[in-house]
């Protein structure tokens, strides 16, 4: 069980249950303001805490860390296209176009990835984005519904990849990329992985 799922100690009553609740609800209301106020890097443990009129090892109590905090607060929506309405020779260059957008746009999209390689709780959050809004998309146009994990899967090993050594680690060469190079060097794969018959 990770942080995010516990309470405090004496919470088993109907009412220290609900008081647990209502704190963790605060505790969780306060950090999405803070976070999309400050962005994850400036957003403070303490600052949520005060936000919330609780005391900081609450936080750590309910939590456990400002990255277990990010991952339970943050719900990321992206917005992905529906595949069915492109056409099919033009899904790889939708997607990547449409990630690269998102990327550039979303501070907290690669705030979750750089906690989501370092925070069990941080990487539950992204299997849960990747299983729920990932794997709909690729079923759209995949020629094989058993290898829509699969497929899926390889589709976001590119585009985590690149969102990595972009905007995460910003290697000099991959931040050098202008927007056209990326989508013409990404599209033909991830366009090979999502419609291409199985090798």
């Amino acid at each position: 069980m990770t942080a995010s799922n516990t309470g405090p100690v004496g919470s088993g009553s109907p009412s220290g249950a609900r008081r647990s609740e209502a704190t963790r609800n605060a505790i969780l209301a306060a950090a999405r303001e803070r976070f999309a106020a400050d962005g994850y890097e400036r957003a403070t443990i303490r600052a949520i805490a005060k936000d919330a009129h609780i005391d900081p090892s609450m936080v750590m109590r309910y939590f456990g860390n400002k990255d277990g905090l990010f991952a339970a607060a943050v719900a990321l929506d992206l917005r992905l296209p529906d595949l069915m309405a492109v056409e099919r020779d033009e899904v790889g260059r939708a997607l990547v176009g449409h990630f690269l957008a998102l990327w550039e746009e979303n501070e907290e999209l690669t705030a979750m990835l750089r906690v989501g390689a370092t925070n069990q709780a941080g990487a539950e959050r992204m299997q849960g984005i990747f299983r729920d809004q990932l794997l709909p998309v690729a079923r759209q146009v995949c020629p094989d519904p058993e290898q829509v994990p699969t497929r899926a899967a390889l589709c976001a090993a590119q585009l985590l990849g690149l969102a990595l050594t972009r905007y995460v680690l910003r290697l000099p060469p991959a931040v050098a990329l202008v927007r056209e190079e990326i989508v013409a060097w990404l599209a033909p794969t991830v366009q090979r992985y999502l419609t291409a018959p199985s090798p």
